[in-house]
């Protein structure tokens, strides 16, 4: 058998089997596939040689680690070359499930490193701001309640924003809690602040849809189910009216949730528990920021130090 061919086939049953079985997005497997590609059109060139099975069932980790260096040199970052590392390992240990390839030395490869970037907080009084910011003038319009009520949950709450999106009629908060299903399936409960619930019971008064069990608790103006597109727009256009910096997101409300409780004394396995983070590891990311901002504020609290 043509082996170029040979490794073809073996590259479209890892392809097929990450659509169908795993069932990868598809710019994931545009992804996958173009890493791939750029793997095999590297070992060309480095071995010397055509490519063959045999070949490719021999690379050791100097060579994957010859080809993440030759794509730094090409400005692809710490994060694509994990991610692109991932793509072939998940190719290697299909196919030594085919019984086709068993390359330990390629599967023991580590990562890149990569930087954790601090997420960005909002300031507790433009958080305030952007909760308040779509009842102006709009007091009795029931779309402007629904977005009030739907930042109120993203920072008041630390929903995601799919996750405040999912919740349901049956599922809206009512008391003091409110249980959530986040990522993976894994389900959490959070405390629902009065000021959230009621915000939440008004705009229920004036949605103009009927309410049934397993309906979109937020919806669009045409009654469909309201889309993420549509709260980030509405973000966009308020923080452009209160004159807010573009890294004011609705999930920078979130990171803001996080931070504020941090700030006021909340140890880390609680806020783990409110945003749902699987690894504390993910929570931990929040002590830099508020190490950052106390930073900032003494400083602006030094200013006869920073003229020193």
């Amino acid at each position: 058998m043509d082996e170029a061919a040979g490794i073809g086939a073996m590259q479209r049953s890892w392809l097929d089997w990450l659509q169908h079985e795993r069932r990868l997005a598809p710019n994931t497997l545009d992804a996958y596939a173009a890493d791939f590609d750029d793997l095999t059109d590297f070992l060309t060139g480095h071995l010397g040689s055509r490519l063959t099975g045999e070949a490719l069932d021999g690379i050791g980790a100097s060579d994957i680690r010859a080809w993440l260096s030759a794509r730094r040199r090409r400005g692809v970052g710490a994060a694509s070359n994990a991610r692109a590392l991932s793509a072939i390992k998940s190719f290697f240990r299909r196919m030594k499930q085919f019984g086709r390839l068993d390359n330990a030395a390629v599967l023991a490869v580590s990562p890149p490193k990569t930087a954790r970037r601090a997420p960005r907080a909002v300031s507790p009084e433009n958080a305030l701001g952007m909760m308040e910011a779509p009842l102006e003038n709009r007091e009795q319009d029931w779309q402007a309640l629904r977005d009030h009520a739907v930042l109120l949950l993203l920072y008041g709450a630390g929903l995601r924003i799919s996750e405040a999106l999912s919740l349901t009629v049956a599922g809206a908060p009512a008391g003091d809690h409110l249980t959530i299903t986040g990522k993976g399936g894994k389900t959490r409960r959070v405390p629902v602040l009065p000021r959230i619930a009621e915000a939440v019971a008004a705009y229920r008064r004036a949605c103009p849809f009927d309410e049934a069990g397993d309906r979109p608790l937020f919806l669009g103006a045409r009654g469909g189910a309201l889309r993420p597109e549509t709260v980030q727009a509405t973000v966009r256009r308020l923080r452009g009216a209160l004159g807010l910096g573009p890294e004011v997101t609705p999930h920078a409300l979130r990171h803001s949730f996080a931070t504020h409780l941090l700030g006021a004394g909340a140890d880390l396995r609680s806020i783990q528990e409110l945003l749902g983070h699987a690894s504390l590891s993910t929570t931990q990311v929040y002590t830099k920021v508020d190490a950052e901002n106390l930073y900032r504020t003494y400083q602006d609290a030094r200013p006869a130090l920073r003229r020193g």
